[in-house]
């Protein structure tokens, strides 16, 4: 073993790096074998050219919490993810799985809604949710499709199966840090890359823009598209993100106030006057979209657009009223989706999850709390997540008044002591937490980005791996079955 990792030891989970025995695994030994003859400062040296790399990049995102400041640069580590090609290729299969139902069952509940009539899932879980919205009944987006882009986190469990831990089909974040990861990679330790072996990963945008062409309203020549990404501005977590996308497919970045609709058609202000827009890949949340039918002081939508989508004139990527299917008590329900819609097992399972919703899951979520990760079940960005071994007693109890108080807003699962990835913390290599976010493009088919991001914790002991707890990221590396043909990896080292 490399003098880097001599000292290292795996913690409580599977680690993706070190076995059990210390041997190092398969998919590592190539990578292992280049950093063989690091020492700690070669490492460090070799850090601090990745990190000036990214801040030149400007690669960052937004704590809202933190009031010392809310801009700050993405953690990165040189250590990547490395997943075999056969492995990845059952994930691969799973995602497909995982997103085909959950369109399926998005048309299904804005239309005949047999799921619930056949007892499924719950009528009250679907309708009484906060992001259902009456006015997409009876509407089918073009090609069926209501969530165009997925990220589905997963996680690797104490056996090494990979799990669903959560669905974000709203607006999910964090593919421009996927791209810019190796990009930095490739710039500052192109020696560590197995020579064409590793998947590209710089195809995202033109896949991307070639979905938002294929959902395009019915009647406009593929050709005669005009998209555009829709922000909330500068002062969103995910600006870097909606900006650096705008670049990579050649499209506008436009807020609310350079739109305007008229007689159900959305037109851009640009200074030739006003033209004509098709597809809006909005990351903009539902309530904001439009002031006429959501949130009337919203000043981030365009007044007007759900009547223009609903007229069939312009296409919302991904569509209003995804985020039914992603919340955290629905998600308990997505395998028995997957067999209702499929008539297939499920790929990749869930993670053991109790729904306050239910009287038997919440008693026992209120008895065993001590024991449970206790989640809000529409939150994000590592919010409101109580560590239950991890929590005082004032905090548990304050957080079992609250469960009482509204079952319906929380879910509960057992902790799972899931893989980590060696990360140096200034001194030696320690093991880190970490999921992994891969990106799902739906528009006639399903495609998904060869990797994802793989996010890791702040430090040794935090099951919490967002950007906005303080966690990092690494690049992920899907190794190939068979190298690239000759001078095919030169050229996308060049391109990224």
């Amino acid at each position: 073993m490399s003098e880097l990792l001599q000292r290292y030891h795996p913690g409580p989970g599977p680690d993706e790096m070190v076995a059990t025995d210390g041997s190092i695994r398969p998919a590592y030994r190539a990578f292992h074998d280049h950093i063989s003859s690091w020492d700690a400062q070669t490492y460090m040296d070799r850090q601090a050219i990745a990190d000036l790399d990214t801040l030149n990049s400007g690669i960052t995102f937004t704590v809202y919490s933190d009031d010392s400041g809310t801009e700050r640069i993405f953690p990165f580590s040189l250590v990547p993810r490395i997943i075999a090609p056969a492995e990845w290729a059952r994930v691969e299969r799973g995602l497909q799985q995982r997103v085909t139902a959950l369109n399926r069952f998005l048309g299904d509940i804005y239309g005949e809604q047999a799921c619930i009539r056949d007892g499924v899932i719950p009528a009250e879980l679907v309708f009484d949710h906060p992001a259902y919205r009456l006015r997409m009944a009876g509407f089918t987006p073009p090609l069926g499709v209501y969530c165009h882009i997925a990220g589905v986190d997963l996680i690797r469990d104490v056996e090494g199966t990979f799990r669903v831990l959560e669905d974000n089909l709203r607006t999910p974040s964090g593919v421009s840090y996927v791209i810019e990861n190796r990009r930095t990679m490739l710039n500052t330790v192109p020696d560590l890359f197995p020579e064409d072996r590793v998947e590209p990963v710089d195809g995202y945008p033109e896949r991307l823009l070639e979905m938002l062409a294929a959902v395009r309203p019915e009647g406009v020549p593929a050709d005669q598209v005009r998209s555009v990404i829709l922000t909330p501005g500068p002062y969103n977590s995910a600006y870097f993100e909606h900006s650096f996308l705008a670049r990579q497919m050649g499209i506008e970045l436009v807020e609310g106030r350079d739109l305007v609709v008229d007689n159900d058609r959305v037109y851009l202000r640009a200074t030739t006057g006003l033209e004509r827009v098709h597809v809006i890949y909005r990351r903009v949340d539902d309530d904001f979209l439009d002031p006429l039918v959501f949130r009337e002081d919203s000043i981030l939508g365009v007044a007007g657009l759900v009547n223009a989508y609903l007229a069939g004139n312009v296409t919302v990527v991904n569509a209003i009223g995804t985020g039914v299917a992603d919340d955290k008590t629905t998600y308990r329900y997505v395998p028995e989706l997957i067999r209702y819609y499929l008539g297939e097992e499920p790929i990749i399972p869930n993670v053991d999850t109790y729904t306050g919703w239910r009287t038997d899951d919440l008693e026992y979520m209120l008895d065993h709390l001590h024991e449970l990760v206790l989640k809000p079940s529409d939150g994000s960005g590592g919010y409101g997540i109580i560590v239950g071994p991890q929590a005082s007693k004032a905090t548990l109890e304050a957080a079992r008044e609250r469960v009482r108080a509204a079952p319906r807003q929380w879910i509960a699962q057992p902790v799972q002591e899931f893989s980590t990835i060696p990360s140096f913390n200034g001194e030696v290599f320690e093991p880190r937490r970490a999921d992994l976010r891969p990106f799902v493009v739906t528009g006639e088919s399903s495609w998904v980005l060869p990797g994802g991001l793989t996010r890791v914790a702040a430090n040794a002991e935090s099951y919490i791996v967002n950007s906005s707890q303080g966690g990092g990221s690494k690049d992920t590396w899907i190794l190939r079955a068979d190298p690239t043909p000759p001078g095919r990896q030169q050229h996308q080292r060049q391109e990224q």
